[in-house]
Order: structure tokens, then sequence, then C-alpha cells
């Protein structure tokens, strides 16, 4: 099976993981404060906090904000649950924004038509989340700029996106956010096996995720209400969460992001040669913005003019010849769940009409050129059946 996406693992990052398994701390030890920096320097940003996942880094970014019951999260539906979830977890009303129908990313002319409807109505969102889908970055810009008239908060799930660039600005600076979020799934540009990351410019959001990830405690002399009784003493400030990473995740993490620069450069080559030999059949490929810089987490080509039934048959036939191929992401608002709160079927339909159509095709680091091949050459023969 040519999987979509996998981990690139070498010797380097096995030394580091063994070499921390040998030392007297594996977990709060020194390695995540040095993860923490050299992502927080490769971004360009004030603050970086480590997390056990993506996940938990929203649920906490959002709790660092004091998003709670009645208030409202927007997000895209063309997302994994978490984008939302991170909402209801805080007691908060969850709603969407369409996506775009050619980057797949939050469509900011919908986000705006939508504002203007939320103030007359007097249900604005405290906190926009957009989504950088497979890789590319969203309009940061012109949303910063929407979130300084309506008054929301920016957080960025940028799970996809670790090593892309907007108009010049690296993701992660949190130049037009007040946070990012990035995962490091083993699927992702660089991996902790799980693991996650909140960027913030803001050194008093930084203080209170760390506490947020850690029970709610602090042992900071700064941070501390009752002063420097002495090395003994901690503080639990708030009601926090075991959200940590440990120094086998960082270790592993500083030993990739190494590496950080080539995985882009080869998934950017991999991109190219898939443009290249798709370019004749009857697909849309991924379209990148000519101010972006992706990571190309993902390839998602869409099947044009095929019935729901020759959809299923392709992605069959693909899977049954060995191609892993996937469908990123089938639309949050209609599933099972969300259904149950009121979301249905018409709400959102760029969204809905491009999961009928979308197909993740394979691309990692260690993908051949061979098995690339293997994968256009398949494809072409059961489109032209």
């Amino acid at each position: 099976m040519i999987p979509y996406n996998k981990q690139y693992i070498d010797s380097d990052d096995i030394d580091s993981v063994i070499k921390v398994l040998k030392s007297p701390l594996i977990t709060q030890g020194n390695q995540v404060p040095k993860f923490e920096k050299k992502i927080a320097k490769i971004c360009n940003a004030k603050f970086a906090v480590a997390v056990n996942s993506a996940t938990s880094a929203l649920h906490i970014a959002c709790l660092s904000i004091g998003l709670k019951k009645d208030d409202i999260l927007w997000t895209v539906p063309n997302t994994f649950v978490a984008s939302a979830n991170c909402g209801l977890y805080c007691g908060a009303k969850i709603d969407f924004v369409d996506i775009d129908n050619q980057t797949y990313n939050i469509d900011v002319k919908k986000l705006e038509g939508k504002l203007k409807e939320a103030k007359r109505k007097n249900c604005l969102p405290k906190i926009v989340v957009p989504v950088h889908f497979a890789g590319q970055p969203t309009d940061q810009q012109k949303i910063w700029n929407l979130s300084k008239i309506y008054n929301f908060k920016v957080i960025e799930d940028a799970s996809h996106s670790l090593g892309a660039s907007h108009k010049g600005t690296k993701v992660g600076s949190c130049k037009w956010s007040h946070m990012t979020i990035f995962s490091f799934h083993p699927v992702k540009m660089i991996t902790t096996g799980e693991g996650g990351m909140v960027l913030t410019n803001s050194e008093q959001t930084a203080n209170k995720i760390q506490m947020l990830r850690n029970s709610g405690i602090t042992r900071e002399k700064k941070l501390l209400k009752k002063g420097n009784i002495g090395p003994w003493h901690y503080e639990q400030q708030l009601l926090g969460y075991n959200y940590r990473m440990t120094d086998i995740q960082a270790a592993l993490g500083i030993s990739q992001v190494k590496k950080l620069n080539r995985f882009i450069k080869k998934r950017n080559e991999i991109a190219n040669r898939y443009d290249h030999l798709l370019k004749d059949l009857p697909v849309q490929l991924p379209f990148i913005e000519k101010y972006n810089i992706s990571s190309f987490h993902l390839y998602v080509i869409r099947l044009k003019d095929q019935s729901p039934k020759s959809y299923k048959n392709i992605f069959n036939k693909l899977r049954s010849s060995g191609i892993g191929v996937n469908l990123h992401y089938l639309p949050v608002h209609l599933q099972p769940y969300y259904k149950s709160l009121g979301f249905k079927k018409g709400d959102f339909p760029i969204s809905e009409n491009y999961s009928l159509e979308a197909l993740s095709l394979p691309l990692y680091y260690g993908l051949r050129e061979d098995d690339q091949k293997k994968v256009v050459n398949q494809l072409t023969k059961i489109i032209s059946k």
C-alpha cells in the first residue's frame, strides 16, 4: 500500500529519542523548552507552548481568551472536527463560514458578510478559527483587519502549514492573529508522535497557556501570588489540564525540525510533479495563491463531473490497487453530533459539494517518483474506463 501520508524517521531522530530515554528526565526536563524556542525562532514568534496534541492546543487557546458558555466560535466546515470541538469544550456555541471554492480556505467575503449580519443581530463571534487547509495559508491580513472592526479574537488553526508563508511572512508569526496552532501528528510536516503547540506574541497569554497545560499550576516566581516562599512552593491558579508534552516527544521534534526546509521543498517538488502528470486528466488541481508558499500537507484533487456512484467506484478501485487515497474532509456540520445541534444539509453548499469530489493523493517526504507515477497511471486507467 502506498499511504496517503506518513512520517519520515531517520537514525538521527532515533538517536535523539534514545539519548533522552537514557537521561534522568524523560518528562518535564529541558527538551520541551528547547523545542519551543526552536519553533518560535523559525516562525518569528515571541512565545511557544508545546502540548500533547493540536486538539489540546486549540482547547486551551480558547480558554486563555476566556471563551465560555453562550459565547460564539466560528470556523469552517472543511476541517478536522477539533477546529470546532474546541469551542464546545468551553461551553460555547459553534457556527461555520463556508470555504472558498478554489483555495478551500475560509471565504473572507462570506466571513465579512456573515459578520455584518451577526452585528445586526447582536450575535458576533468571540473567536474565529481560520484553518490553513492542506498547507496553504489563509488570507490572514484581511481576517485580522476584520477582527479589529468586529472585535473578535483570531486563532489560526495552522495544523497543516508549519513551514508555509503568506506574503513573505512565516505562518506562526502571529503577525495577523492572537495565536497560531501547530500539529505534530505523524502525517504532518514534522512529528513528535502526537503533539501540538500554541504560538503567541503575548507574554500574558503564554503564561496562562503554560498553566492551563499543567493542571493550572505554576512555579514561576514572578507569577506566584503568595510570593517566593521556597523552592518547594507552587500554586494552582487556574482549573487546568494535564496536556504536557514529554521530553521524549520534544527530542524527536528537535531532531525533526532540522529537516523542515528539506521536507517542505520535497513536498512542493512532489506537488509540482503531480501538477504536470495530471494536467490532461478531468480533475481540478490544487490552486495556490501567488503570494503563498504552501507546505503541501495534502495534495487534493477534485473529480469533475462524477456521480457519487462514480466517486465511490474510483475511490474503492484506487484503494484495492494499493493506493491509499483519502478524503479531507467530510463537512463537520453534517457529522451526526453537529446535526443534533441543528445543522443540516444545504447550510454550507461549497464545503458540501467539495466533499463529494475531493480526493487526497499520496504525498509524503519518502514518496518515490515511481510510486507517484503508479498513482497517476492507476487513476488515469480507472477514470478512462
